[in-house]
């Protein structure tokens, strides 16, 4: 989410100072360029007061010289050569009264339309924007009036080299400005969403440890927006009730268990006691012992599931490979009354586990294997690890399940309708799920083909939260 939430922030602060600074900037050059063109007209209405009484062309012969056609010439001249802008005063018919240089004529492009406009007797409207990247000039013309009508017209040409220059030079410290701005305005959304997503990566963190089992884990209810904390006083509040209503249901079930083993016991002793008043081989005090035993059983898997969901992991770095090789040599004998092929390959691989809750997963696995695969064929342990995970995987070659019961296998109680007169509660992989998740293992099904079933428990060689300084394991 603060992938998301900041590149936001950061696109609307900076569309917000692009709406600020692309403005400013246009104003800018338009400022510029106006205080040129008005500095420019001043001028032009300077030389059209000089030009106003020099009515007449001068001859070839230079007669009709006169003194105020010298004096303009002369203020044209220095004009152009102290700012370098090109200035001349045109009669109507394009004769030149005055120029400088002696080549500027009022021939094409923006000098012909301003003299036309001049000849109007209009003054030049304000001229196309200049932008720092265009190279072109400033064209600026004034009508010289005598007697109410236009006799001559001002035209001035002005470079705009500094103009642009001081255009960019200003739109530099603009840049500046926005660049700085928008370095505060990160740093304002960093805050910002720091400060309205810490509630949430605290509350996704102990959403986290409650689903692997830490139901003790709680929101601090500290910073964030109103609305995050009042989220995180409601997920509290759910979090009691949840752990609350686990806790009865786990107190239920033990005391319930318990409970009804001294019943059942006497009950299991007097089925004995009767027993001994009927034939040895009477098939129904057979029938009723058996279902005894079974619900013996059954009782003590309930208190021992629930123990397994309510205790605690001790969890430390254990040699894998040692405890799979262990418990293929415990269950030997029982695959070999079975004539079943029992065999281990347990290399030294070490992971963080319970070692009690490992034995007890793998006996559960490996005890159902023996006991579903058939005489004459193999049952194999095989320990491996991929860096992070180690795994033990139990393969046998019994009948297997079809792809409907894989989806429910390890349920509580859940047993396959064809297995239903093997001895077995249905708890017993509910009960090494429980004790290995604890740990942050799991239980994984799949077939084996030809037939039979793949069983994979996984328990994690990276080191748990406050664990070993959060280190991981080295291959081995």
């Amino acid at each position: 989410m603060h992938t998301r939430l900041l590149p936001l922030l950061i696109v609307l602060m900076a569309a917000v100072l692009l709406a600020l600074g692309v403005p400013l900037a246009v104003s800018l050059a338009g400022a510029q360029q106006q205080e040129v063109v008005v500095d420019r007209i001043d001028d032009t209405a300077r030389f059209a007061a000089l030009a106003q009484f020099v009515t007449e062309p001068a001859d070839t012969s230079g007669n009709d010289i006169n003194e105020r056609r010298e004096t303009l010439s002369a203020e044209l001249l220095s004009y152009y050569e102290v700012y370098g802008i090109r200035a001349g005063v045109f009669y109507r018919n394009d004769a030149p009264m005055a120029h400088a240089p002696d080549f500027f004529l009022p021939r094409a492009g923006e000098v012909r339309d301003a003299f036309e406009e001049a000849l109007l007797s209009r003054r030049s409207h304000d001229p196309e924007q200049v932008w720092p990247w265009q190279r072109s000039t400033l064209v600026v013309a004034s009508p010289v009036i005598r007697d109410g009508d236009v006799v001559a017209v001002v035209v001035t040409e002005s470079p705009t080299g500094q103009m642009r220059s001081r255009i960019l030079q200003g739109w530099l410290v603009i840049a500046a400005g926005e660049a700085a701005a928008m370095l505060l305005a990160v740093g304002a959304a960093l805050r910002l969403t720091g400060w309205v997503l810490r509630p949430v990566r605290v509350l996704d963190a102990t959403t986290h440890d409650i689903a692997t089992g830490r139901l003790k884990s709680r929101v601090a209810e500290a910073g964030g927006p109103p609305e995050l904390r009042r989220l995180a006083r409601s997920f509290n509040e759910m979090a009691d009730n949840v752990e609350n209503v686990l806790e009865q249901q786990r107190a239920f079930v033990a005391d319930a268990s318990h409970q009804l083993r001294n019943p059942l016991s006497a009950l299991l002793l007097r089925i004995e006691l009767l027993a001994l008043e009927l034939p040895e081989d009477n098939e129904e005090i057979a029938s009723v012992r058996a279902e005894g035993k079974r619900l013996a059983q059954v009782l003590d898997d309930l208190l021992d599931l629930a123990l397994a969901e309510h205790s605690a992991p001790d969890l430390r770095i254990v040699d894998i490979g040692a405890v799979a090789a262990e418990r293929v040599a415990a269950w030997s004998p029982s695959a070999d009354a079975k004539d079943v092929l029992l065999t281990g390959v347990c290399p030294p691989t070490t992971a963080w586990a319970d070692p009690v809750a490992l034995s007890s997963a793998l006996d559960a696995v490996i005890d159902n294997a023996v006991k579903f695969t058939p005489s004459g064929e193999t049952v194999e342990v095989t320990v491996a690890s991929n860096g992070d995970t180690a795994t033990v995987v139990v393969t046998d070659n019994g009948p297997g399940l079809t792809d409907e019961e894989l989806t429910r296998v390890g349920d509580r109680f859940w047993r396959s309708g064809r297995h239903q007169n093997i001895k077995g509660s249905g708890l017993g992989l509910s009960i090494s799920r429980a004790l290995l998740a604890a740990g942050g293992g799991s239980l994984s099904y799949e077939g084996h083909e030809p037939h039979g079933l793949r069983v994979t428990v996984s328990v994690p060689r990276n080191a748990p939260a406050g664990e070993a300084d959060g280190q991981g394991l080295t291959e081995r």
